[in-house]
């Protein structure tokens, strides 16, 4: 059978004009019938590099999914797109699953979703060989590597893929993989000589920032107050926690739901599609929550607690701005998270422990750090940005530095005076003059260096001293109660006076969100439509009973607002409208566009190219051009060239009204030779200046029309 166009499909089912970067690479080697590994983002265009080949080739594409919810979403998102796709889990009744079956063997299945237990159990694979298989994908690969920061034994089982079906290709993809888990990944699949694609990293849609943990809950309220109806995740360390935080977002008033492990699998489940249906805003959750949830328009994500590791943080910040607007990530750090977390790891195999600890460090360095955060984050996944990235709290209120050297001093003193056995809070509370019990115990206020900073606030010298533990003045001594101790570098600093600079500590202050509207009109008119836009959305979400990103997602509604597609041809020109849906919902849309607009230029605001859609509107209420002009106050000539603008951009317009077939045909001549797009005064000399400029106007849009 012959195999599709990947474009048109792309364009036909997806509404893409184009590829992304890579994806066509990726595509290109699927479809010769090659095994590859294909590391991209969250929000990257993933799913299009397995469902464009699927689509193309004859047969049917089989995708490995770990997540029952994800399997659900993306069949609703096709089936939106006009793919016929399924899932088999066991969610479903016995009676659904044969009957999905039948239609896998019937050929009318493209896309066939299962979960890695589906694949394995019994008899399965003797129903796949009854299928046509085109392609195996398998989602999330880096749970099959013991590397990987999310491992799942069961992934490790999918290596008969390869054994049963020798001759069907097989694209691994995942968002987050070290050059470890990588190489794990193709091993324990069994790629054959696979092709491995490594697309950037960076989401420079993605603001980042780390702010202390301290009063953290009445920076989220400020957080909050500045990002109105716009969905996010907060997520916590404990169930407790989350439980904890969604009462007191409740008790504000704010639309909040919980999810962790421990809640029941109807509560989960009424938890997860209230968020995707956008009926509440804010999800406060465990880790148990979001690995593949498809819902492209999270605005934002909030780490309430430090994650375990930097690729657990890449992911799930990864969940805001999947469809490319702008989101926001923003993480707390405390020390006393590293610590729990430490506790936390510290059991089970030693390789793995010491991996995972690792792992820790690298995040709390990430945490901790002074520099671009965006760079020190592709750093770790091997790809270096050459310039600071203007998109995170550090690049946009730069630090300053001052000489910390006698500040250095002090502290480093006190950790010698305690012969190095006291903790990092321990520390602080000897420089302050605390009268701790255990201060006192101990005998600390008797050392030389006690109270010698009591000057300096508690926050300031915790800064400061996870400034000297990235410089490498002390480290820490975690089996040994977290003691502090001097290296090298930090007796050159105590004995020798070897000079130390030091970030100023500042307070969470954002610059970009003061509180003052800075918006021009332009954008504050642009963005009402959008609201517009996402209310007739959630209508139509609702009505279908599917999650408004499956209607259009926000970069898609931002580009409508933007653009004000009023016909098909423009709103077919929009990214991410497809035929399927322009035919299911475009013509809402552009009703909705038509009516705002008009809205606003009976209010005086004028809305660039959209002057023609008021004439429109009083064409359809059966008025004359001559009363719309006496209406609109406009010359005749403005309103003739409205009806041609009109009848050229495909709206209904009765031509006929205001030019004959035998004016038409005599015109028709002159503007064949001089070109649609010539000046009218040319083609009105051309005609021996015989024929009224307004006639030659509509002449043109009629030779547009049936030309283009």
């Amino acid at each position: 059978m012959k195999q599709g166009n990947p474009h048109l499909i792309l364009k036909q089912y997806f509404g893409f004009e184009s590829f992304r970067p890579m994806q066509q690479e990726i595509v290109e080697t699927v479809l010769a019938g090659n095994d590859c590994l294909a590391l991209m983002p969250t929000g990257g265009g993933k799913s299009v590099c397995f469902q464009v080949p699927a689509l193309t080739l004859p047969g049917i594409c089989i995708v490995v999914s770990p997540l029952i919810a994800l399997m659900k979403d993306q069949v609703e998102a096709l089936h939106a797109n006009g793919v016929s796709a399924g899932f088999l889990n066991s969610t479903q009744s016995a009676e659904a699953q044969y009957k999905l079956e039948n239609d896998c063997l019937a050929g009318n299945i493209k896309l066939l979703y299962v979960s890695p237990e589906k694949l394995l159990s019994a008899g399965f694979f003797s129903f796949l060989k009854r299928l046509t298989v085109n392609l195996f994908a398998i989602d999330e690969a880096h749970c099959i590597s013991a590397w990987g920061h999310d491992f799942r034994p069961e992934y490790t089982q999918l290596k008969y893929i390869k054994e049963q079906f020798p001759n069907v290709p097989i694209i691994a993809l995942t968002a987050t993989a070290d050059r470890l888990t990588r190489q794990d990944i193709t091993k324990q699949l069994g790629l054959a000589n696979p092709e491995v694609f490594v697309s950037s990293f960076d989401r420079p849609n993605l603001s980042l920032a780390v702010r202390p943990a301290k009063k953290r809950l009445n920076v989220i309220y400020d957080f909050l107050n500045t990002h109105k109806n716009q969905p996010g995740i907060i997520y916590c360390l404990s169930r407790n926690m989350a439980e904890q935080l969604t009462q007191k977002l409740v008790n504000e008033g704010y639309k909040a739901a919980c999810y962790h492990a421990g809640l029941s699998v109807n509560a989960r489940s009424k938890a997860q599609e209230n968020f995707l249906k956008d009926n509440i805003q804010i999800i406060c959750a465990t880790i148990a929550f979001g690995m593949g949830i498809d819902k492209s328009n999270v605005r934002w994500v909030i780490h309430y607690n430090l994650p375990k590791n930097i690729e657990g943080y890449y992911q799930e910040i990864g969940r805001a701005g999947r469809d490319g607007a702008k989101a926001n990530a923003l993480l707390f750090y405390s020390y006393s998270d590293v610590m729990l977390l430490r506790n936390m790891l510290g059991e089970g195999v030693k390789e793995q422990v010491d991996l995972q600890l690792t792992k820790l460090e690298r995040m709390q360095q990430f945490a901790e750090a002074t520099m671009c955060r965006r760079r020190i984050l592709l750093q770790y996944f091997g790809e270096t940005l050459v310039k600071d990235c203007g998109n995170c709290d550090i690049c946009r209120n730069p630090p300053a530095t001052f000489d910390g050297t006698l500040l250095a001093q002090k502290a480093l003193s006190a950790v010698a005076r305690m012969q190095e056995k006291a903790s990092l809070g321990t520390v602080i509370d000897v420089l302050r003059g605390s009268r701790s019990q255990v201060i006192m115990q101990k005998g600390y206020h008797t050392i030389k260096t006690y109270g010698a900073g009591r000057d300096v606030p508690y926050l300031d010298w915790l800064s400061y001293l996870h400034q000297f533990l990235n410089s490498g003045l002390l480290e820490i001594a975690y089996d040994e109660g977290y003691a502090l101790k001097l290296t090298e570098r930090g007796k050159a600093v105590l004995f020798n006076a070897a000079k130390v600079d030091l970030v100023k500590f500042e307070p969470y202050a954002e610059k970009e969100e003061a509180k003052e509207d800075k918006r021009t009109k332009k954008e504050i008119i642009q963005d009402e439509l959008f609201e517009k836009l996402r209310s007739l959305r959630k209508k139509l979400a609702d009505a279908n009973q599917v999650p408004p990103y499956v209607i259009f997602s926000d970069s898609t509604l931002q580009e409508m607002a933007q653009e004000k597609p009023t016909n098909r041809v423009a709103m077919l020109a929009i990214t991410g409208v497809g035929m399927v849906k322009y035919e299911n919902y475009g013509h809402e849309f552009i009703n909705e566009i038509i009516q705002f607009v008009t809205s606003q230029q009976e209010q005086g605001n004028k809305v660039k190219g959209a002057t023609h859609l008021i004439t429109y509107e009083a064409y359809k209420r059966g008025l004359s051009l001559e009363a719309i002009a006496t209406e609109r106050k406009l010359n005749l000539v403005t309103v003739y060239s409205h009806m041609a603008t009109l009848y050229e951009q495909g709206y209904d317009i009765d031509i006929s009204r205001y030019i004959s077939k035998k004016e038409y045909l005599a015109i028709e001549p002159v503007i064949a030779k001089w070109g649609a797009d010539a000046k009218l005064k040319d083609i009105y000399e051309a005609l021996g200046e015989q024929v009224d400029y307004q006639k030659i106007r509509l002449a043109i849009s009629i030779f547009k029309r049936r030309n283009s």
